[in-house]
Parts: C-alpha cells; sequence; structure tokens
C-alpha cells in the first residue's frame, strides 16, 4: 500500500515540474501569477519529498529483512537431508504397509476357508448323529411296542419326529439302502402306535377310566396329534359333565316346596354347573399347559361351552315350566297393557321368580368373567411371539364364543321378560303401599 502511495506521488511531481517550465515562468509578468506557481512548485517540492522518504523506507526495511531471510534459506538447506531421510522412511513404510495388506488378505481367505470347512464338517457330524438317532429309534420303538411300553415308543416317535427331515433324504442312497430300511420301519412303527394309542384312549373313555384317559392323553401330543387327543379328551369330560348336570337337575325336581332353597333350586342347579366346569378347568389346565403348550385352554373350553349349553337349556326350559314362567309374564303383559282381563298376579307371587332370575343371570355373568379372564390369560402366554393380526383373531374368537353361546341367549331371553314383569312388581308394590296408606 505504501509502494502504491509512493509512486503515484512521484507521477504527480513529474507532471508538476512539467506543467511548469523555465520558459513559462519567465514569462509571467503578475504578482499573482508568480505566487500561485511558486506555490504550485513548494508543494511539488513536499510531495517529492515525501516519495522520497518512503522510498528511503522502503529500502530500510528490505535491508533489515535481509538477516531474517538468509536464517531461514541457511534453515532450508538444512532441512535438505532431513527431508531426504523422511522421503526414504515413508517409502519403507508404505511398502510394510503393502506387505501386511497382503498378508492379511492371504490370511483372512484362509479363515474362510477354514470356516468353511468347519461348516461342513458340523453338517457332516450332524447328519451321522441324525443316522444314529434314526437307527436308535428304531430299535427303541420296536422294542417299546413289543413291551407295550407306549410312553417311551411315543417318545422315540418324538424324537425321529424332531430330526431334520431334509438331512434324512439327504441320506438315504436307495430303496435297499439302511437308513431307507430304517424310516420304513420306523414310519410303520410310528402309524401302528397311533392307532394303539386311539384305540386305548377310546376303551379307557368306555370304561371311564380315568388314570389310562389322562395316560393315553398325554402321549398324544408326541405324535404330534394335539387337536385329536385334546378332541377326545374334551369329550370324556363332557360326558362327565353331562352325568354330573343330569344328576344334579333330578335332585333339583325332586325338592320339597317346604324345604328352605326350593325358591332357588334352579339358579343353585346352573352354579353346581358352572363350579362344575371351573374345577374342570382348574384341574386340568396345568396338564393341559404341560404337555399340550399354552394357547390351548381355548379349545378344551370351547368343547365344555358346547356341552355347558346344553345343559344350561334343560335347566332353564325346566325352571320357565316349574315356575310357568311364560304365562305369568303373559298376564303382566296384559295388565300393563290394560287389556280386558280379569287374571292379575299379586306382587308376592313375582317376587321369588324375580329372585330366582336375577341369582341365575348373576352367576352366569360371574362364571363367563371367569372363562374369559381364564382363556385371555391363556393366550398371552401362547401368542407372546405371535403376530397382532393372530391375537386379534384370538380375541375375537373368544369374544364371539362367550357372546353368542346359548347359554349368554337364553340369559338375554331371560332378563327380557324380567324387565316388564319387574317394572309390573314395582309399580303393583307401590299401589298396594299407596292404598294402605290411604287406609
Amino acid at each position: 500500500m505504501a509502494e502504491s502511495s509512493s509512486s503515484s506521488d512521484k507521477k504527480r511531481a513529474a507532471a508538476s515540474l512539467c506543467a511548469v517550465s523555465m520558459e513559462s515562468i519567465e514569462k509571467i509578468t503578475e504578482l499573482e501569477e508568480l505566487e500561485r506557481v511558486y506555490q504550485q512548485l513548494s508543494d511539488v517540492e513536499v510531495r517529492g519529498n515525501a516519495a522520497w522518504r518512503g522510498v528511503e523506507a522502503e529500502l530500510e526495511a528490505i535491508v533489515q529483512q535481509q538477516s531474517n531471510i538468509e536464517t531461514k534459506m541457511m534453515a532450508l538447506q538444512r532441512m535438505g537431508p532431513n527431508l531426504q531421510l523422511i522421503e526414504g522412511d515413508a517409502s519403507q513404510l508404505s511398502g510394510m504397509i503393502t506387505f501386511t495388506c497382503s498378508l492379511a488378505e492371504n490370511v483372512s481367505s484362509k479363515v474362510r476357508q477354514l470356516d468353511l470347512a468347519k461348516n461342513r464338517l458340523y453338517q457332516a457330524i450332524q447328519r451321522t448323529d441324525d443316522i444314529l438317532d434314526l437307527k436308535f429309534c428304531m430299535d427303541g420303538v420296536q422294542m417299546a411296542l413289543r413291551n407295550e411300553d407306549y410312553e417311551q415308543a411315543a417318545a422315540h416317535v418324538h424324537r425321529y419326529l424332531s430330526l431334520d427331515q431334509s438331512v434324512i433324504e439327504l441320506s438315504r442312497q436307495g430303496a435297499g439302502s439302511l437308513v431307507d430300511a430304517n424310516l420304513s420301519l420306523l414310519q410303520e412303527a410310528e402309524q401302528k402306535l397311533k392307532v394303539i394309542v386311539t384305540e386305548k384312549l377310546d376303551q379307557a373313555i368306555e370304561k371311564e377310566d380315568l388314570p389310562q384317559v389322562e395316560r393315553f392323553f398325554k402321549i398324544f401330543p408326541l405324535l404330534g396329534l394335539h387337536e385329536q387327543g385334546l378332541g377326545r379328551y374334551s369329550q370324556y369330560l363332557c360326558t362327565q359333565l353331562a352325568s354330573k348336570a343330569e344328576e344334579n337337575l333330578l335332585l333339583a325336581l325332586g325338592v320339597e316346596l317346604t324345604d328352605r332353597r326350593a325358591s332357588l333350586v334352579f339358579a343353585d342347579t346352573l352354579t353346581l354347573l358352572f363350579e362344575g366346569i371351573a374345577r374342570i378347568v382348574e384341574t386340568h389346565q396345568p396338564i393341559l399347559e404341560t404337555y399340550y403348550g399354552p394357547g390351548r385352554l381355548y379349545t378344551l373350553i370351547k368343547h365344555l361351552q358346547v356341552e355347558c349349553d346344553r345343559q344350561v337349556e334343560k335347566v332353564v326350559d325346566k325352571f320357565i315350566q316349574q315356575r310357568d314362567y311364560h304365562r305369568k309374564f303373559q298376564i303382566v303383559q296384559n295388565n300393563m297393557m290394560r287389556s280386558l282381563t280379569t287374571e292379575t298376579l299379586e306382587p308376592r307371587e313375582l317376587d321369588p321368580i324375580l329372585a330366582e332370575v336375577t341369582l341365575m343371570n348373576a352367576r352366569a355373568e360371574l362364571y363367563l368373567r371367569f372363562l374369559r379372564r381364564r382363556v385371555t390369560a391363556d393366550f398371552e402366554v401362547g401368542d407372546a411371539t405371535a403376530p397382532e393380526s393372530l391375537i386379534q383373531e384370538h380375541q375375537h374368537s373368544l369374544e364371539k364364543m362367550l357372546n353368542h353361546c346359548l347359554l349368554s341367549r337364553n340369559m338375554q331371553e331371560l332378563i327380557g321378560y324380567y324387565i316388564t314383569m319387574e317394572e309390573y312388581f314395582l309399580r303393583e308394590t307401590v299401589n298396594k303401599v299407596g292404598a294402605l296408606t290411604l287406609e
């Protein structure tokens, strides 16, 4: 910036000198003009002096920097050999890195080859173990069948079914091979065992031999027959439930009118039915979870609820018949509509019927809540890793069963009649109280 300013001052001074020559000065005759030229020359001189001083300062600065520049030049000259050494070291390091990379790639390739060989070795060992297990299962199931040890035979079949079937198929070397022969014998033994276990369970159910029923019921899941075993066992439990329910209904019909619970006998009969189902669930749910796994309680309860509906319908029909429920409702309805009828009902005639209907409905609601709670908890365990769509499907199936079962529909029908009859009961009671007050 100083250099530029000095150069500009020099140019202006030169221009001023050119403009004012000696000839022009000699021709000046006026004092004012002479003074103006004098002043102009003075300014030129001042600017010239300032410019020269700037040049001198720049030269002085350059002279002062000479020693610093010389020092830096000497330092650069001393760095030359070091830079050569650094260049050599960098070249050597680059070579070492290249060698290391190549060595690492070779080692990595060898490791991959070793992993591949290890996996193939494991597969060969697994294949050998499966073949040995197949032979062991075949020998074991045949011996167990001869000894009628069906639990042990089922355990061998279950072990066979748990083997990797794709590996077994690869191990088959032809129709006459040892593996193929073992497979054929084992599959025949599996089918034979399924037939035997099914027949034994049916015989135990027919004889109502509970220990034998439970024994063969536990074998079915080992053979992959979860649904068949659960279906037959549920039928057995339903038979027991029906027998007990019919016995309770006969006892209820034989109750004397003077008995203290005579007015609630049908509610008590339903209560015994619901308690019987609850005991079945309490007793058999641990067995079901242990041998069949969680999430299958719904299947058992679905079978039990079908039988429950049949028994509830019988009890409700007897209640309607014995309590003359429909005829009394018709009388109440005619009175509520103020029809021309001379037949009336006293509130005290309706009171025990309404109380029994209320109790029946309350026990039914308690029973349905019990089922919903148990099945929902079982689904939560069984569907822990299931997709959300399956969880929603299970919940929908449960709600559909509970809301549309015959038990719910019968209770809704009774409550429909009950509402009208209760209204009549309250109205007549108030009227009688009012009449007594006026007297």
